[in-house]
């Protein structure tokens, strides 16, 4: 007998814009649902005020206090919840709520489609087309943009469809009419193509832009690109409860700041047994975190805290990465965020880059999307050319500037 979705996700809406809508999620426990969830929050660009998480190993009780926006598909988002929840395949008869990621059977890839477009070239027009796409819930894989001498463009998109259509010419003749629509006239040839994984295999960054993303660890030194903040504070205490360990952290809040904490955890098969996040004055947070490890005993190894530490510090500091570069008489934008061991990158990432570009006017020139392998870690590399005939000298530092506070949703 499953659970009915309607008992799993409750979202009671604000009455009032600006003021937070409450998310309740109730439902059996697995590692990582924390991350998962935290994930859809973040693609569907909600912002946590205020979290509360319990659970007693088995069966958990999240609630989340968010600020949507006018176009939030709350009806959607609830769906996107549930899906995400053990308990929807308790619905299915499918008894796998209690098994942590790597006990139970890996999910099916979803089929991977090119999708090619031929434009004219204008400013804001990759914005466009990745808005659209992020509505329709199309994923970006990786992308292959560039602009002719004549002012033509040639998009790549290679894409996976979270409402998995994509194959059906419903759902395809539904994507080309809200590209029309958005690109108008510019528009000069459309189509998409079931391809194999094979070939959109992850290109690898080059030698050059490693050694400038990743020059310096992740110690909380001066590292490449601007800082989230400089007052991380990060306290561990192992006596205030028998069976768990105190994690109190605070920080400046940045958008994603639940998704990188609960990240980190995931990846270090951590579970929360209890935790609390507030945001204070102005961009201050808060969060307290009672874990334990994967056999349901706290961290009392010091090398293995050490590294649980050392991996959030470096999170919170900076989830993401931002250089600008000169290419001879161009100038490249470098983005880089690090990859989950499951394999999922950070959902947004290529639309903010895009937004941030058109509010300054910006066009670009290409773009593409690889990754880099360094050590144990997997990171995801935007490599975005700038177009700067007509841009002065200043005009790079405010590029930066511009994309950093947007991907971090400081606006």
């Amino acid at each position: 007998m499953g659970i009915l979705s309607d008992d799993v996700v409750i979202i009671s809406q604000s009455e009032k814009e600006g003021d937070p809508s409450v998310i309740t999620i109730n439902c059996p426990d697995k590692t990582g649902l924390g991350c998962d969830l935290c994930r859809i929050l973040l693609f569907f660009g909600l912002n946590i005020v205020r979290g509360d998480v319990s659970t007693d190993g088995k069966w958990c009780y999240l609630v989340f206090w968010v600020i949507g926006k006018p176009n939030t598909r709350w009806n959607l988002l609830k769906m996107r919840l549930v899906e995400a929840s053990p308990s929807f395949s308790w619905a299915f008869g499918i008894s796998r709520c209690y098994l942590s990621d790597s006990e139970s059977q890996p999910p099916k890839l979803p089929d991977l489609f090119l999708l090619k477009l031929a434009c004219s070239d204008r400013t804001g027009l990759l914005y466009d087309v990745t808005e659209i796409l992020y509505k329709l819930e199309i994923n970006i894989e990786k992308v292959k943009i560039s602009t002719t001498p004549d002012g033509k463009v040639m998009d790549l998109f290679f894409v996976t469809d979270t409402r998995e259509l994509l194959g059906t010419v419903k759902r395809r003749d539904e994507v080309y009419e809200y590209l029309r629509d958005a690109i108008g006239e510019s528009l000069i040839s459309y189509d998409i193509e079931l391809v194999g994984p094979e070939i959109a295999a992850r290109s690898q960054a080059s030698s050059s832009v490693a050694e400038t993303l990743f020059s310096s660890d992740v110690s909380g030194e001066q590292l490449s690109g601007l800082h989230t903040s400089s007052n991380v504070s990060i306290a561990v205490d192992n006596s205030l409860s028998l069976v768990h360990t105190l994690i109190h952290i605070t920080c400046q809040d940045h958008k994603g700041l639940l998704y990188d904490i609960m990240r980190t955890f995931k990846d270090f098969n951590i579970q929360i047994s209890y935790g609390r996040f507030t945001i204070k004055r102005g961009r201050n947070c808060e969060i307290d975190l009672f874990i334990v490890q994967s056999d349901g005993r706290k961290i009392l190894d010091s090398s293995k805290l050490n590294a649980l530490i050392f991996r959030l510090r470096a999170e919170l500091q900076q989830p993401l990465r931002v250089v600008m570069m000169n290419r001879g008489p161009d100038t490249e934008l470098l983005v880089t965020n690090p990859v989950e061991l499951s394999g999922k990158g950070r959902p947004q990432v290529f639309h903010d880059i895009a937004l941030a570009l058109k509010k300054i006017n910006t066009c670009i020139f290409s773009a593409e999307i690889g990754r880099h392998v360094m050590g144990e870690r997997e990171w995801e590399v935007y490599k975005v050319l700038i177009n700067e005939e007509e841009s002065l000298p200043f005009q790079k530092s405010k590029i930066e500037e511009q994309v950093w506070t947007t991907l971090m949703g400081w606006e």
